[in-house]
């Protein structure tokens, strides 16, 4: 497992540096432009600059904006007894040092997330409708998928991409506004005076314009290999790949959209929330594989190991596969054969009242049990000085 991990963070290390030497170079040929012959100097500072100061904040805060803006509230394992128990279950078979924290979005829409730069800072978010929508055994697999990213440690190195990717974006941005409002003209007309301030011009524009693509195809490209490992890690730590494959479906084809959600943190969804078609052909802009394709790689399985995977890959791609020969030596052997599952079943919907019951506690609703059984559910904005039972009519009185 752990030269897996290597080999991953090799290939894209390459993958991120490439990135940083086009940040290099737009700050290079911005500054030769902006700020003249020798400016290029300049130009590095400030685009080092700005990487730092993005990299910095994402580093000590990421994590956290990433909860906040998702709107995620901890839970512990009196509120959510289900979910802390996979969590648990899977952090072991991960071999995992620590359990990652757990969080719940209040969110109809069934997706997943993992954060945190470090096992012992990480996180894991579900949302209330993949609780909801979810067999044990799909959320196993979804539970499992997220972990397999905080263990290959997917999300330090997607931070830098993302990091570095969002730095090109905002230096191509302000160079072509300074462009457009004049910035560097002057020197640009000194061209014929044989410094080569004209081809520095010439280069400076080009690579405003095609470094924020080239930075977002790098980017792309790191997010959906390491979907494909944390799909083949998720596998071998449930034995059950058609748990993983089935939660996938279900996710891809609710119709409910996720809300809280940008462009920046789309891409640490098991799905990718903004794009949710499950038929998604793959192409260049895709931060994840097509969900067909990574359902019909999982159930082409044959047991729930590395090999089956690779094995399951090549007859889906063709040609190479995706796991290291490293890791495919490592075997973990197949595992028991999984037994039919129940589509349906009582602690799935003993799941979602929990889930139902948490929020309600959170937003400090009143419970008023009535005689009859129904719990009536009282929102703190309740203005009347009771309510009335909807099934036998008892009038109940409500707290201030």
């Amino acid at each position: 497992m752990w030269e897996q991990i290597a080999a991953n963070q090799r290939k894209s290390v390459i993958l991120v540096f490439s990135a940083a030497l086009l940040l290099g170079a737009l700050g290079f040929f911005g500054g030769e432009y902006f700020f003249g012959k020798g400016g290029g100097a300049t130009g590095v500072i400030i685009a080092l600059v700005v990487w730092l100061f993005m990299t910095l904040t994402a580093w000590f805060q990421g994590d956290q904006v990433m909860l906040s803006i998702s709107g995620a509230k901890k839970v512990e394992k009196k509120d959510l007894p289900v979910l802390f128990n996979v969590v648990e279950e899977m952090t072991l078979a991960s071999g995992m040092g620590k359990m990652p924290q757990i969080y719940v979005i209040d969110d109809p829409s069934p997706n997943a997330f993992a954060t945190g730069r470090r096992e012992e800072t990480a996180s894991v978010a579900v949302t209330s409708g993949l609780l909801k929508r979810l067999s044990r055994d799909e959320l196993q697999g979804v539970i499992a998928h997220e972990i397999a990213h905080i263990r290959n440690r997917d999300i330090q190195l997607m931070l830098f991409a993302g990091v570095l990717a969002g730095a090109i974006v905002i230096l191509a941005e302000v160079g072509l506004r300074g462009m457009w409002f004049g910035g560097g003209r002057s020197r640009s007309r000194r061209s014929d005076g044989g410094d080569g301030s004209g081809i520095f011009a010439i280069v400076a524009i080009v690579l405003m314009i095609i470094a924020p693509i080239l930075a977002q195809l790098i980017y792309f490209a790191v997010s959906r290999k390491r979907e494909y490992l944390a799909d083949a890690s998720a596998a071998a730590f449930t034995r059950y790949p058609e748990g993983l494959a089935s939660a996938l479906e279900k996710i891809s084809r609710a119709p409910d959209k996720l809300g809280g959600v940008t462009s920046a943190t789309a891409p640490m969804y098991i799905i990718n929330p903004l794009k949710r078609t499950g038929q998604m052909a793959a192409n260049a802009t895709s931060t994840h594989p097509p969900i067909d394709e990574r359902v019909r790689i999982l159930r082409a399985m044959g047991a729930g190991d590395f090999a089956a995977y690779e094995e399951s890959y090549r007859k889906v791609h063709g040609g190479k596969g995706v796991i290291p020969g490293s890791a495919l030596k490592e075997g973990g052997g197949p595992g028991p054969a999984p037994a039919p599952r129940a589509k349906v079943s009582a602690s799935q919907r003993e799941n979602a009242r929990q889930v139902d019951d948490f929020f309600y506690r959170a937003k400090q609703y009143q419970r008023i049990e009535c005689s009859c059984g129904t719990v009536l559910k009282i929102p703190p904005d309740f203005k009347a000085p009771a309510a009335k039972c909807p099934r036998c009519g008892t009038v109940h009185k409500v707290s201030a």
